[in-house]
């Protein structure tokens, strides 16, 4: 329970930080927040400053700073964002329906990554320091210096363009996520590849692992029944941090793709100088970031005991 509090304790005070710096956004960049907004809408260089100073004082913005704040936070939090400068529609469906489509993304990525990895970096531990071991570290290593970027275009020429198996584009059923989800789980095959081999060939190594093969039990019975998982709670932290960093970080991919999600819609935020979808966008992704850190966290506290007991005492 005291793990508990503490992780929420964390969480609150990391989201109620980084909604300050969010809230900024607009005085942080060079510029005058209400001409932004009249910009976004108009596309006029030379703006009218009566209309300048009429919308100023509609949004409240000749107000004292910290005012303007816990406003805006009141009702971030009770899930009025506010209104898309651009698209002139509330920004709550908008962020809903590009997340739906950015978690499906990435948990499929990195679904896909762990199917690959979990075995692969398996039997790279059962054979350390033999021809198959050194294969699989060399490949899977190789995936780090892939860059989607790079990555994407490739996969496009050659399944879309030359084979035609597969869409180049769009989001329109589970042809068009293979492409995109195959560049994403490029990295994360490297990584959980590696904490899997590295995590396994320690639970191989240890005392109740020889234990148990002294009671009488196969190798094969021993890596199902003690050694999957332990090896497991590095992974599982790992697949947290990859789920919080895929989350923000497929801005690339979804644009390549014109996939809908939240990376897309981040960047068409930037692009057309819509400041409330960028806030909006930026503290559901953070949000997420955070709520799946601490869910992970409790997690790894129930598959290993050890760390619940270290944290109570601490």
């Amino acid at each position: 329970m005291t793990f508990l509090v503490r992780r929420l304790i964390v969480l609150v005070s990391t989201l109620v930080t980084v909604s300050f710096v969010v809230f900024l956004i607009p005085y942080l960049t060079p510029g005058d927040p209400a001409r932004k907004i009249l910009r976004a809408r108009v596309n006029d260089p030379n703006l009218d400053a009566e209309s300048v100073a009429r919308l100023r004082t509609q949004y409240g913005l000749d107000r004292p700073l910290l005012v303007q704040y816990a406003d805006w936070l009141l009702h971030a939090v009770t899930g009025d964002l506010g209104i898309s400068y651009t698209a002139r529609s509330p920004i709550p469906p908008m962020i809903v329906g590009a997340i739906q489509v950015t978690v499906l993304l990435t948990a499929a990525a990195l679904i896909f990554a762990l199917a690959i990895a979990l075995p692969l970096g398996s039997i790279a531990a059962m054979k350390r320091g033999r021809p198959t071991d050194t294969v699989i570290t060399t490949v899977t290593q190789g995936f780090v210096a892939i860059p989607e970027y790079w990555m994407a275009p490739l996969l496009v020429l050659a399944f879309a363009v030359h084979l035609r198996v597969l869409p180049s584009a769009g989001w329109t059923g589970v042809a068009s996520m293979v492409l995109p989800c195959l560049t994403l789980a490029m990295r994360p095959i490297s990584y959980f590849t590696q904490v899997t081999r590295a995590s396994m060939a320690d639970v191989l190594d240890s005392p109740h692992i020889i234990g148990s093969r002294a009671r009488g039990l196969s190798y094969r019975q021993t890596i199902w029944r003690h050694g999957i998982r332990n090896a497991l709670i590095p992974v599982v932290t790992l697949f947290s941090v990859w789920l919080g960093g895929l989350l923000g970080g497929s801005v690339v991919v979804e644009v390549i793709f014109g996939i809908p999600g939240m990376g897309r819609l981040v960047y068409d935020a930037v692009l057309n100088s819509d400041i409330p979808v960028l806030q909006a966008a930026i503290m559901c992704i953070v949000t997420l970031t955070v709520a799946i850190s601490t869910v992970t966290d409790v997690v790894y506290t129930v598959i290993n005991p050890t760390v619940r007991s270290a944290n109570v005492s601490s």
